[in-house]
């Protein structure tokens, strides 16, 4: 069997009163596409902001790479150090809905930025690895330009190059296109797609965008109420799901 490369075992996350993550049981496997699809307020972008260490959590244990996001001094168990969390950071990268790019940079500043900073990689191999990664999702030819100057699509395409430069072991990807035009979706969607099918990365997806989802994921899972409530490959959860919560799901968004 393979060692999961993502754990989490009886996670709970609760903001104040409610709970969110309810003893939350995830395995990751390196290499797999993962699909997180459900309601809003399900608990699909909680898990990855989690894994992201952008939100702490109440219960349970996570560990990526074997790595755990909390330690235990022999007195009861805290949030791991800042250094430690920020090892962890190097490990996952994460496209948000909303681009976060700097605006005062230039595209390629914007993503060279991070693997100088964080990684320590000398100017030049930084710039080398950005233009190569710009020309991977198709915008090379704006390297010199500011976010302000491109469309929603592009500066989308942006965000996945600054992650992808961070040379990272898992990506994730939060309503990826949900900001952007209708017109704009197919271009950033192009790029995850060929990213799913060409290289080795562990990818978890929080989407609606559902025919995308079924093209590009070995795996889909439905949330309810903070919970996985059935999963599958996607041609059993979009064609013949087993539970009557799943049919509802589908049945308003197909």
């Amino acid at each position: 069997m393979t060692q999961p490369l993502i754990r989490f075992q009886d996670v709970t996350k609760r903001y104040g009163h409610l709970t969110v993550l309810d003893n939350f049981c995830f395995d990751v496997i390196p290499g797999e596409k993962v699909t997180l699809i459900g309601p809003s307020g399900s608990g699909k972008s909680t898990v990855l902001r989690i894994l992201m260490t952008l939100e702490p959590f109440q219960e349970g244990t996570l560990h990526l790479a074997g790595m755990s996001y909390h330690q235990d001094n022999g007195r009861g168990r805290f949030l791991a150090s800042e250094a430690h969390l920020r090892q962890i950071r190097t490990h996952v990268g994460m496209v948000f809905q909303s681009f976060n790019l700097f605006p005062h940079m230039t595209v390629l500043r914007n993503v060279v930025e991070a693997p100088t900073r964080v990684l320590g990689l000398g100017r030049a191999e930084a710039e080398c690895r950005a233009v190569e990664l710009l020309r991977m999702v198709g915008l090379s030819e704006k390297k010199d330009h500011y976010p302000s100057q491109l469309s929603g699509g592009q500066q989308q395409r942006v965000a996945i190059a600054r992650a992808l430069a961070m040379r990272p072991r898992v990506l994730l990807f939060d309503e990826p296109t949900s900001a952007l035009d209708p017109q704009l979706v197919g271009e950033v969607l192009g790029v995850i797609r060929d990213l799913a099918h060409e290289h080795d990365l562990t990818m978890l997806l929080v989407t609606h965008e559902m025919r995308f989802a079924r093209e590009v994921s070995d795996r889909v899972c439905f949330f309810d109420k903070g919970r996985i409530c059935e999963q599958g490959k996607p041609e059993e959860i979009f064609s013949t799901p087993r539970q009557e919560r799943t049919k509802e799901f589908l049945g308003s968004i197909l």
